[in-house]
Protein backbone atom coordinates (compact mmCIF):
# COMPACT_ATOMS: atom_id res chain seq x y z
CA UNK A 1 0.00 0.00 0.00
CA UNK A 2 1.37 3.47 -0.40
CA UNK A 3 1.89 5.70 2.22
CA UNK A 4 2.30 2.25 4.83
CA UNK A 5 4.38 4.76 7.33
CA UNK A 6 1.49 7.44 7.64
CA UNK A 7 -1.32 4.63 7.43
CA UNK A 8 0.16 2.43 10.10
CA UNK A 9 0.80 5.66 12.33
CA UNK A 10 -2.91 6.70 11.68
CA UNK A 11 -4.27 3.23 12.33
CA UNK A 12 -2.27 3.21 15.86
CA UNK A 13 -3.64 6.52 16.53
CA UNK A 14 -7.07 5.20 16.00
CA UNK A 15 -6.80 2.45 18.22
CA UNK A 16 -5.55 4.34 21.14
CA UNK A 17 -8.56 7.01 20.58
CA UNK A 18 -11.07 4.25 20.59
CA UNK A 19 -9.38 1.95 22.98
CA UNK A 20 -10.34 -0.73 20.35
CA UNK A 21 -13.91 -0.41 21.59
CA UNK A 22 -17.02 0.61 19.46
CA UNK A 23 -19.04 1.88 22.16
CA UNK A 24 -16.28 4.49 22.60
CA UNK A 25 -16.56 5.96 19.25
CA UNK A 26 -18.39 9.35 18.71
CA UNK A 27 -20.53 9.31 16.11
CA UNK A 28 -24.23 10.59 15.89
CA UNK A 29 -27.23 9.32 14.11
CA UNK A 30 -29.97 11.80 13.68
CA UNK A 31 -33.47 10.65 14.70
CA UNK A 32 -33.57 7.17 15.19
CA UNK A 33 -36.24 4.95 14.33
CA UNK A 34 -35.71 2.97 17.28
CA UNK A 35 -33.34 1.73 20.33
CA UNK A 36 -32.38 -2.14 19.67
CA UNK A 37 -32.40 -2.97 23.24
CA UNK A 38 -34.63 -0.47 24.71
CA UNK A 39 -37.11 -2.63 22.44
CA UNK A 40 -35.48 -6.15 23.85
CA UNK A 41 -36.39 -4.12 27.67
CA UNK A 42 -40.17 -3.42 26.43
CA UNK A 43 -40.54 -7.33 25.71
CA UNK A 44 -38.84 -8.88 28.73
CA UNK A 45 -40.12 -9.36 32.12
CA UNK A 46 -37.82 -9.91 34.93
CA UNK A 47 -38.68 -14.01 35.19
CA UNK A 48 -37.77 -13.85 31.43
CA UNK A 49 -34.24 -15.72 30.13
CA UNK A 50 -33.23 -13.63 27.53
CA UNK A 51 -30.21 -15.17 24.99
CA UNK A 52 -28.04 -12.58 23.38
CA UNK A 53 -26.69 -13.51 19.77
CA UNK A 54 -23.37 -12.07 18.55
CA UNK A 55 -22.69 -10.35 21.79
CA UNK A 56 -19.36 -8.76 21.00
CA UNK A 57 -18.25 -7.67 23.75
CA UNK A 58 -21.06 -7.15 25.44
CA UNK A 59 -21.18 -3.22 25.77
CA UNK A 60 -24.43 -3.20 24.76
CA UNK A 61 -26.53 -6.33 26.27
CA UNK A 62 -24.72 -5.00 29.55
CA UNK A 63 -26.70 -1.81 29.63
CA UNK A 64 -29.63 -4.03 30.09
CA UNK A 65 -28.55 -6.63 32.82
CA UNK A 66 -30.59 -5.98 35.19
CA UNK A 67 -34.23 -6.65 33.03
CA UNK A 68 -34.42 -10.06 32.97
CA UNK A 69 -33.96 -13.23 35.47
CA UNK A 70 -30.51 -14.78 33.24
CA UNK A 71 -28.98 -13.19 30.45
CA UNK A 72 -26.56 -15.29 28.27
CA UNK A 73 -24.60 -13.55 25.70
CA UNK A 74 -23.20 -15.50 22.87
CA UNK A 75 -20.58 -14.99 19.95
CA UNK A 76 -18.68 -17.19 17.52
CA UNK A 77 -15.34 -15.58 18.23
CA UNK A 78 -13.50 -15.95 21.26
CA UNK A 79 -11.54 -13.35 21.68
CA UNK A 80 -15.31 -11.37 21.63
CA UNK A 81 -15.88 -13.38 24.62
CA UNK A 82 -13.01 -12.83 26.50
CA UNK A 83 -13.74 -8.97 26.18
CA UNK A 84 -16.94 -9.50 27.29
CA UNK A 85 -15.78 -11.30 30.48
CA UNK A 86 -13.53 -8.43 30.92
CA UNK A 87 -16.50 -6.06 30.67
CA UNK A 88 -18.26 -7.63 32.79
CA UNK A 89 -15.92 -7.95 35.65
CA UNK A 90 -15.96 -3.93 35.35
CA UNK A 91 -19.74 -3.80 35.14
CA UNK A 92 -20.01 -4.64 38.74
CA UNK A 93 -22.07 -7.29 40.11
CA UNK A 94 -24.40 -9.17 37.79
CA UNK A 95 -25.19 -12.38 38.63
CA UNK A 96 -27.53 -12.88 36.21
CA UNK A 97 -25.06 -12.82 33.19
CA UNK A 98 -23.50 -15.36 31.27
CA UNK A 99 -21.13 -15.06 27.88
CA UNK A 100 -20.27 -18.44 26.44
CA UNK A 101 -18.34 -19.11 22.83
CA UNK A 102 -21.24 -20.72 21.02
CA UNK A 103 -22.02 -21.08 17.06
CA UNK A 104 -25.80 -19.34 16.03
CA UNK A 105 -26.19 -22.59 13.99
CA UNK A 106 -25.68 -24.60 16.86
CA UNK A 107 -27.00 -23.43 20.20
CA UNK A 108 -26.01 -25.72 22.84
CA UNK A 109 -29.29 -24.73 24.82
CA UNK A 110 -32.42 -27.73 25.69
CA UNK A 111 -35.75 -26.71 23.46
CA UNK A 112 -37.95 -23.73 24.84
CA UNK A 113 -35.52 -22.73 27.10
CA UNK A 114 -35.49 -19.28 26.47
CA UNK A 115 -38.58 -16.62 26.56
CA UNK A 116 -36.56 -13.70 24.63
CA UNK A 117 -33.78 -13.94 22.23
CA UNK A 118 -32.04 -11.04 20.60
CA UNK A 119 -29.69 -10.67 17.75
CA UNK A 120 -27.67 -7.11 16.90
CA UNK A 121 -26.24 -7.04 13.64
CA UNK A 122 -25.10 -10.66 13.86
CA UNK A 123 -26.32 -13.81 11.74
CA UNK A 124 -28.67 -16.71 13.23
CA UNK A 125 -30.64 -19.61 12.68
CA UNK A 126 -33.93 -18.99 12.38
CA UNK A 127 -34.59 -22.63 13.10
CA UNK A 128 -32.35 -22.77 16.16
CA UNK A 129 -33.87 -19.68 17.33
CA UNK A 130 -36.87 -21.32 17.23
CA UNK A 131 -36.28 -24.19 18.92
CA UNK A 132 -34.93 -22.81 21.88
CA UNK A 133 -37.48 -19.96 21.92
CA UNK A 134 -40.35 -21.01 24.64
CA UNK A 135 -44.01 -20.92 23.29
CA UNK A 136 -45.05 -17.16 23.11
CA UNK A 137 -41.58 -16.53 23.41
CA UNK A 138 -40.16 -13.65 21.29
CA UNK A 139 -37.01 -12.90 18.77
CA UNK A 140 -35.81 -9.18 17.76
CA UNK A 141 -33.11 -9.05 15.08
CA UNK A 142 -31.70 -5.88 14.02
CA UNK A 143 -29.61 -5.61 10.77
CA UNK A 144 -27.79 -3.42 8.81
CA UNK A 145 -29.79 -2.50 5.45
CA UNK A 146 -28.15 -2.96 2.07
CA UNK A 147 -28.00 1.39 1.13
CA UNK A 148 -26.11 1.78 4.92
CA UNK A 149 -23.18 4.25 4.09
CA UNK A 150 -23.60 4.10 0.60
CA UNK A 151 -21.79 7.32 0.12
CA UNK A 152 -18.72 4.89 1.13
CA UNK A 153 -19.46 2.33 -0.83
CA UNK A 154 -19.44 4.32 -3.36
CA UNK A 155 -16.48 6.00 -3.09
CA UNK A 156 -14.01 3.08 -2.62
CA UNK A 157 -16.12 0.67 -5.59
CA UNK A 158 -17.34 -1.51 -3.33
CA UNK A 159 -19.15 -2.39 -0.09
CA UNK A 160 -20.43 -5.00 1.43
CA UNK A 161 -23.80 -4.75 -0.31
CA UNK A 162 -22.95 -2.51 -3.22
CA UNK A 163 -25.50 -3.37 -5.93
CA UNK A 164 -27.45 -5.34 -3.57
CA UNK A 165 -31.20 -4.05 -3.82
CA UNK A 166 -32.44 -2.58 -0.63
CA UNK A 167 -34.73 -4.76 1.51
CA UNK A 168 -33.21 -8.03 0.08
CA UNK A 169 -31.92 -8.97 2.86
CA UNK A 170 -34.95 -8.03 5.40
CA UNK A 171 -37.46 -10.40 2.80
CA UNK A 172 -35.15 -13.21 3.12
CA UNK A 173 -35.17 -13.41 6.65
CA UNK A 174 -38.85 -12.72 7.45
CA UNK A 175 -39.38 -15.99 4.75
CA UNK A 176 -36.30 -17.89 7.06
CA UNK A 177 -38.67 -16.73 10.36
CA UNK A 178 -42.03 -17.88 8.75
CA UNK A 179 -40.67 -21.18 7.26
CA UNK A 180 -39.10 -21.70 10.86
CA UNK A 181 -42.45 -21.55 12.51
CA UNK A 182 -43.06 -17.72 13.63
CA UNK A 183 -46.07 -15.81 13.33
CA UNK A 184 -46.80 -12.38 13.61
CA UNK A 185 -43.64 -11.65 12.07
CA UNK A 186 -43.66 -7.21 12.04
CA UNK A 187 -40.79 -5.35 10.31
CA UNK A 188 -39.82 -1.91 10.30
CA UNK A 189 -37.03 0.37 8.91
CA UNK A 190 -34.99 3.74 9.34
CA UNK A 191 -32.02 5.31 7.27
CA UNK A 192 -30.78 8.81 8.85
CA UNK A 193 -27.72 11.14 8.42
CA UNK A 194 -25.32 9.69 10.83
CA UNK A 195 -22.07 11.83 11.29
CA UNK A 196 -18.28 10.89 12.67
CA UNK A 197 -16.73 13.25 14.92
CA UNK A 198 -13.16 12.60 13.44
CA UNK A 199 -11.12 10.78 10.80
CA UNK A 200 -9.84 8.52 13.91
CA UNK A 201 -13.40 7.60 14.35
CA UNK A 202 -14.66 6.78 10.91
CA UNK A 203 -11.25 4.81 10.23
CA UNK A 204 -11.80 2.48 13.61
CA UNK A 205 -15.65 1.64 12.01
CA UNK A 206 -13.82 0.86 8.68
CA UNK A 207 -11.27 -1.26 10.03
CA UNK A 208 -13.34 -3.46 12.51
CA UNK A 209 -16.43 -3.71 10.30
CA UNK A 210 -17.42 -5.18 7.13
CA UNK A 211 -18.44 -2.15 5.17
CA UNK A 212 -15.43 -2.34 2.92
CA UNK A 213 -14.23 -5.58 2.43
CA UNK A 214 -10.60 -5.87 2.79
CA UNK A 215 -10.33 -2.28 4.03
CA UNK A 216 -6.69 -1.24 4.14
CA UNK A 217 -5.36 -4.05 1.49
CA UNK A 218 -6.13 -2.36 -1.63
CA UNK A 219 -3.14 0.20 -2.61
CA UNK A 220 -5.60 3.48 -2.40
CA UNK A 221 -8.01 2.64 -0.08
CA UNK A 222 -5.46 5.55 2.38
CA UNK A 223 -5.92 7.89 -0.37
CA UNK A 224 -9.68 7.27 -0.72
CA UNK A 225 -10.09 7.67 2.82
CA UNK A 226 -8.60 11.02 3.06
CA UNK A 227 -10.16 11.98 -0.36
CA UNK A 228 -14.03 11.16 1.53
CA UNK A 229 -12.84 12.84 4.38
CA UNK A 230 -12.20 16.35 2.61
CA UNK A 231 -15.76 15.81 0.45
CA UNK A 232 -17.90 14.60 3.24
CA UNK A 233 -16.36 16.95 6.51
CA UNK A 234 -19.05 18.95 7.69
CA UNK A 235 -19.57 21.08 10.85
CA UNK A 236 -20.96 17.90 12.67
CA UNK A 237 -18.65 15.77 11.77
CA UNK A 238 -17.59 13.40 8.46
CA UNK A 239 -21.71 12.70 6.66
CA UNK A 240 -22.48 9.48 5.81
CA UNK A 241 -25.82 7.27 6.42
CA UNK A 242 -27.12 4.56 8.30
CA UNK A 243 -30.01 2.30 7.39
CA UNK A 244 -31.35 -0.20 9.74
CA UNK A 245 -34.08 -2.53 9.81
CA UNK A 246 -35.52 -4.51 12.87
CA UNK A 247 -37.70 -7.53 12.85
CA UNK A 248 -39.79 -9.03 15.77
CA UNK A 249 -41.34 -12.58 15.57
CA UNK A 250 -43.14 -14.27 17.86
CA UNK A 251 -43.11 -18.37 18.59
Amino acid sequence: MKNNIDYAGFYERVGRANGWNFSSMNVISEKIGWNFYEEVVCHTRSSDLLLDIGTGGGEAILSIAGEPLLLVGIDLAQEMIETAQRNLQTAGVHPNVRFLHMDAENLAFPKHFFNVVSSRHSGFSASEVFRVLAEGGIFLTQQVSEHDKSNIAEAFGRGQSLGIQPGTLMERYKHELQTAGFHDIQAREYNVVEHYATPEDLMFLLTHAPIIPDFGKVETDFERFQQFVREHYEEKGIRTNSARFMITARK
